[in-house]
């Protein structure tokens, strides 16, 4: 029988690095949800990823900057957005008084 899950259960108190959990993955798809509190992308990396990215913020807050743009997207919960593959991208900041759970989908 299947068993349900929950996507706001066992977030710890505590996360010192952000969190990168498989929910689901098959041939074509990976579903994975994402905590962060108050952490970034470094300075000198950028996502260049090989699949396009659907990411929805569910908890929280965060900025997201592209390549060649100044300032950085805010999402707030139930902001989404879609990511095609190979646009560079990076974390600016997650909210730092409280969990940022994304859920991200990512698949050809």
């Amino acid at each position: 029988m299947a068993k349900p899950g929950n996507i706001f259960s066992n977030i710890p108190k505590h996360i010192p690095q952000e969190i990168f959990e498989e929910i689901i993955t098959a041939e074509n798809i990976k579903i994975k949800r994402i905590i962060s509190k108050g952490h970034a992308t470094p300075d000198d990396k950028w996502y260049d990823q090989d699949k396009n990215e659907w990411v929805i913020l569910l908890k929280g807050s965060a900025g997201l900057l592209f390549e060649g743009e100044d300032n950085p997207i805010t999402l707030h919960p139930g902001d989404y957005i879609l990511i095609p593959a190979h646009m560079k991208h990076r974390v600016e900041w997650t909210d730092q008084t409280e969990e940022t759970i994304w859920l991200a989908i990512h698949f050809d």
